[in-house]
């Protein structure tokens, strides 16, 4: 070599400088060959690097006549015992190093390992045309060039392992559901995923090294500085992020004042939640409502029985007679009231039956059109194709619809619409396990907040007097039991249209249908068809303060042939008890609660649901007996 000792430095600095930004492995291999080959002009050059993954030497550059290999003797020599020239005689040198040279014997052979803390991760060999092609001054050369290219081979790595690390911490935390984003001591972002980014709406690659105070809305600042603080936060905050609720939650870093923040959006979870406090809400407003309703049978069945005694007299004077059907009439309709309420709080009899939807939204069309019409509000039907029937009970579903529509049309009249008048729509669509009714109407929309409590019992917008707040509830209680849903969509705010009612409906709900013996309107008569029974047959009649007391009423106390009236208490305790007296006479007793409890003429019994039809002929029977 006979390069000056300043173009070798230069040659070197250059060299450092390129290989400065290489951070690719074969870069920097072709770098290196390129550099050896100018400044040495060897006849053969090979690169070989290690092979993380076996362990063994891989040849990654050639440049010669023959192939290169590496398991060379040469090559094995000089990674045992370093860096290696043999400028001559090469066969001979060898030789004294107890190695053999196999053919080709090449001119001058130089080898030197490339290490990296300590570590050997490579080797360049190189051969000469000619006798002292590669001196020793080509091997302090070579020495150089390789020394560099070990750091940079290891930087290499480590950037590697680096962008590997990077990748996989990415590809991990995007994976979460929660946003996170890492906070240095100084307040700025030194790293966030993906789900941070489309939270604040940026990309990622734009986050590190911004202020946090930069990124987040400003309502969020003070909330989420309370977490940054010295002593931080006892408990996580909430923050909103238009519909979303978000929970904030901070986490120490292992460097002091630094910081993680992790966001995770509770919004599932509280409508989760919300639905489980709506159920509760339900059920113990429906189980307030079946005890208050009950309470109030017991006056109403008094009222009208009464009512009923006193018009069938003849000695009333006809002047009361109209007063007495008014107040049957109105006892009658409070009693109307009160089956809503249990049909609120408690299961309609019915049988449901595999039907098309389309004659029950006819039905509710033609049910409500000229009502709609004196309100200049238009109704369209859209039927999709192919919609399967559903198990319904139609009444019950019919009731649902004009709920939905009645409530539609007053959200429309609210707005007094004058050009071209309302509008609501009802359209159909198939689903993979039914079908769902949309209702739409062109209102001005419910806002949030009310759209949140809609289906609540009780809560209304309407003014006082106007309504109960009952009427979605009942809807979303039916269709419930049908084993569907409804859904709100509330619209307005700047949407443009208004609010829009789904109501969900299966091809087979899965829920058996029972009858409740609680809200059949003969219930209400059976109070008073013993006072009117009574008056076909001789008799006599005793009064019992309640049921528990009624057995008392046997022979030799009372005498033979009488009735109990037994009020306010009924059950099984009360035919047990009463069927233990002694009494040869025949018993005649009524209940409109005596589920399985042999209620009846004897040890015979009758359940509430055909009292009526049976009642005539135990009085018959006992007539008879009496009589005989």
């Amino acid at each position: 070599m006979t390069a000056s000792v300043a173009e070798i430095l230069t040659r070197l600095t250059a060299l450092s400088q390129e290989l400065a930004g290489a951070f690719r492995p074969a870069t920097i291999v072709e770098i290196v060959a390129r550099v050896l080959t100018e400044q040495l002009a060897p006849g053969r050059l090979s690169v070989m690097l290690l092979d993380v993954d076996t362990n063994r030497l891989v040849v990654t550059y050639h440049n010669g006549p023959r192939p290169a290999t590496t398991d060379e003797p040469l090559l094995q020599l000089a990674l045992r015992r370093g860096p290696l020239v043999f400028p001559d005689h090469v066969t001979a040198r060898a030789a004294e190093l107890n190695v053999t040279v196999e053919k080709p014997i090449p001119a001058s052979w130089l080898g030197v390992p490339i290490v990296a803390v300590s570590r050997t991760i490579g080797a360049v060999a190189m051969e000469g045309d000619r006798k002292n092609a590669l001196d020793d001054g080509a091997l302090m050369f070579a020495r150089a060039v390789v020394a560099q290219a070990g750091i940079a081979l290891e930087n290499a790595r480590l950037v590697e392992l680096l962008s590997s690390g990077k990748r996989e911490w990415e590809q991990t935390v995007d994976a979460f559901n929660q946003a996170i984003c890492f906070v240095d001591p100084q307040g700025a972002v030194r790293r966030a995923n993906r789900m941070f980014a489309e939270l604040i709406k940026l990309p990622v690659t734009a986050l590190p090294g911004r202020p946090w105070l930069t990124l987040v809305p400003p309502s969020w600042v003070d909330q989420v500085a309370r977490l940054l603080g010295p002593e931080g936060a006892a408990a996580p905050v909430e923050v909103r992020s238009g519909e979303r609720t978000l929970l904030v939650t901070a986490i120490p870093a292992g460097e002091p004042g630094a910081i993680v923040l992790v966001f995770e959006d509770q919004s599932e979870k509280r409508r989760l939640q919300d639905q489980l406090l709506q159920s509760e809400k339900m059920s113990a407003i429906g189980q307030l409502i079946a005890g208050v309703a009950h309470d109030l049978n017991n006056p109403l069945a008094s009222v009208v029985g009464f009512s009923d005694l006193l018009g069938e007299a003849a000695d009333v004077p006809p002047r009361l007679a109209e007063p007495l059907a008014v107040i049957r009439q109105e006892a009658e309709r409070a009693s109307a009231i009160v089956r809503n309420l249990l049909s609120f709080a408690r299961r309609q009899e019915g049988e449901r039956q595999l039907q098309s939807i389309r004659p029950i939204l006819e039905s509710t069309h033609q049910l409500l059109k000229n009502q709609l019409l004196a309100a200049h509000i238009e109704l369209t039907l859209t039927f999709e194709p192919g919609l399967p029937e559903v198990e319904v009970h139609a009444n019950q579903i019919k009731q649902v619809f004009v709920n939905i529509i009645n409530n539609a049309a007053q959200a429309i009249a609210s707005t007094r619409h004058q050009e071209g008048g309302g509008r609501i729509e009802i359209a159909t669509k198939c689903e993979p396990d039914g079908l769902s009714v949309h209702v739409s109407d062109n209102g001005p929309g419910i806002p949030e907040v009310v759209a949140q409590r809609v289906f609540e019992p009780f809560f209304s917008t309407k003014s006082e007097g106007e309504g109960t707040g009952l009427g979605l509830s009942i809807c979303l209680g039916i269709v419930k039991e049908h084993g569907g849903n409804i859904t709100v969509d509330p619209g307005g705010a700047g949407s443009g249209r208004g609010a829009t009612f789904t109501v969900e409906l299966r091809r087979q709900s899965g829920v058996e249908a029972r009858a409740d013996a609680a809200v059949r309107p003969d219930h209400l008569r059976l109070a008073h068809a013993p006072a009117r029974r009574a008056r076909d047959v001789p008799h006599a009649c005793a009064h019992a303060p309640d049921g528990r007391r009624s057995h008392h009423f046997r022979h030799g106390r009372h005498g033979p042939g009488r009735y109990a009236a037994i009020p306010r208490r009924a059950g099984p305790p009360v035919p047990a008890k009463a069927l233990q007296a002694r009494c040869p006479a025949p018993r005649t007793r009524w209940s409109g609660e005596g589920r399985g409890s042999g209620l009846g003429i004897g040890d015979s019994g009758f359940r509430a649901p055909n009292t009526e039809s049976r009642v005539p002929s135990a009085h018959a029977s006992t007539a008879g007996r009496l009589r005989s």
